[in-house]
C-alpha cells in the first residue's frame, strides 16, 4: 500500500496531514516521540493526539523515534521502500523563546533532523514529493522595518506600501536581521530543502508559515498563541502579552487549509520551490482583537497584562502574501476565516476536556 511518511505526526500539522492523506487512501507512517512535552511540559504533550490517530486511522503506524536518529529513520525508510509516495516533514522545535535555552538541541532537531530526512529521501525515494513546513521567522525582524501605523486595536502597514494590499511576499530579504535562534535553525533547514530540489533535482517544497493553528493544537505559553489564549481564558490563567501595546498582528491559517495546499503541491510537484503560506488578508488578527473575540465566544474575561518588553525578534505586523502559491495552484482556496478558526477551537474536544 502506498505510504506517506509524516514527521511530527501527533502535532497540529502532522496529525492533520496524517488524517487527510489517510482519507485519500494512503497508509501513514507517523514519526513522533512527543518532544513537545520536553519543550513545554506535560500539559503540552501530544500523546493524546497520537492515541487518537491510532484509534481512528486503520492504516496508521506510529514510530516513537527521534528525527536526529538517522539509523532508526533509515529502518523506517527501508521497511516501506518502494511503497513510499511522499514525505511530509513537520517535526520541529517550534519556539523561538525556548530555542535560546538549548541552541544545540534546537539546531540539531530543526536543521540536522531535516538533513536526515532529506538524505534518506534521496537514498530511498528521491522522486517523491518532499513537503517541509518552514516559518516566517526566516525573515527575522525585517518586517518591523516596514512603515507601520498604529490604529485603535492593531498595527497596520502604511497604505501606500507595496505589502499593504496582499501582505509580505517571498522577495523579503533574509539577511541583516535578528532571527532568533529558532529562526536561524529553521532557515538552515529551509534553504537545505530548497537546495535538495535545485541541486539534486528532487521535488521539494518549502511552506513558510505564518501562524498555523486549529483544534488539534496543544498550545502553550511559548508556542501556539491562539490555542493557549483560549486555554488561558477558559481556565482563568493569567496571561502576559509581550510588547507593542498588544496590537501586534498575526495571520492565522487553519491546519486543514494548509494541508489542502500540501495536497495541491503533492499532485503537481515542482523542484525547490518556496511559498509564504498563512492566513493572508483573508484571516488575520491582533492580540487585542483575538482576546476580545475569545471573551465574547466563551463568556469569560481573560486576566491579562501587557508588558513593555517585546520578545527578541518578534514581529509587530506579519501578514503572508499567498498570491504566488495561488497563481501556481489556482484551484486552492481558503475555507476558514479567523472567526471560523477561533469558534471551532473554543468548541473543540481538547478545550472541553481541559475544562472538565
Amino acid at each position: 500500500m502506498k505510504t506517506i511518511i509524516v514527521t511530527g505526526s501527533a502535532g497540529l500539522i502532522g496529525s492533520e496531514a496524517a488524517t487527510f492523506f489517510h482519507d485519500k487512501g494512503f497508509a501513514i507512517a507517523g514519526i513522533d516521540n512527543d518532544m513537545r512535552a520536553y519543550f513545554f511540559g506535560k500539559e503540552a504533550s501530544t500523546k493524546w493526539n497520537s492515541q487518537k490517530l491510532l484509534q481512528s486511522l486503520k492504516n496508521y503506524r506510529h514510530y516513537s523515534i527521534d528525527i536526529r536518529n538517522q539509523q532508526e529513520l533509515d529502518k523506517i525508510f527501508s521497511d516501506h521502500g518502494s511503497d513510499i509516495a511522499g514525505i511530509i516533514h513537520t517535526a520541529a522545535q517550534p519556539s523561538h523563546d525556548w530555542a535560546a535555552k538549548e541552541p544545540f538541541t534546537d539546531f540539531s532537531i530543526n536543521a540536522a533532523g531535516t538533513l536526515n530526512m532529506l538524505e534518506l529521501t534521496r537514498k530511498h525515494c528521491a522522486q517523491v514529493p518532499f513537503i517541509f513546513t518552514s516559518t516566517n521567522k526566516v525573515y527575522g525582524d525585517t518586517p518591523n522595518l516596514l512603515p507601520l501605523v498604529e490604529l485603535d486595536t492593531r498595527w497596520e502597514v502604511e497604505k501606500s506600501h507595496r505589502y499593504a494590499a496582499n501582505g509580505i511576499d517571498e522577495s523579503m530579504s533574509i539577511d541583516n536581521s535578528t532571527h532568533s535562534i529558532f529562526g536561524v535553525s529553521k532557515l538552515a533547514a529551509d534553504v537545505m530543502v530548497q537546495e535538495y530540489g535545485k541541486y539534486f533535482g528532487m521535488p521539494t517544497v518549502v511552506f513558510r508559515g505564518g501562524c498555523l493553528t486549529g483544534p488539534s493544537h496543544s498550545g502553550t505559553e511559548l508556542h501556539g498563541f491562539l490555542s493557549y489564549l483560549i486555554i488561558a481564558t477558559v481556565l482563568g490563567k493569567k496571561y502576559t502579552v509581550f510588547g507593542y501595546k498588544g496590537k501586534q498582528v498575526r495571520d492565522n491559517i487553519h491546519s486543514k487549509d494548509l494541508i489542502n495546499a500540501f495536497w495541491h503541491f503533492f499532485q503537481k510537484p515542482t523542484r525547490g520551490e518556496v511559498y509564504n503560506m498563512g492566513g493572508s488578508r483573508h484571516s488575520n488578527i491582533s492580540m487585542l482583537e483575538a482576546i476580545s473575540l475569545i471573551e465574547n465566544l466563551t463568556g469569560k474575561k481573560l486576566d491579562f497584562s501587557i508588558s513593555d518588553q517585546a520578545r527578541t525578534g518578534d514581529h509587530i505586523w506579519y501578514v503572508s502574501d499567498v498570491s504566488k502559491f495561488m497563481k501556481h495552484y489556482p484551484e486552492w482556496s481558503y475555507t476558514y476565516s479567523i472567526q471560523d478558526i477561533i469558534r471551532e477551537m473554543v468548541a473543540s474536544d481538547h478545550v472541553k476536556n481541559l475544562i472538565s
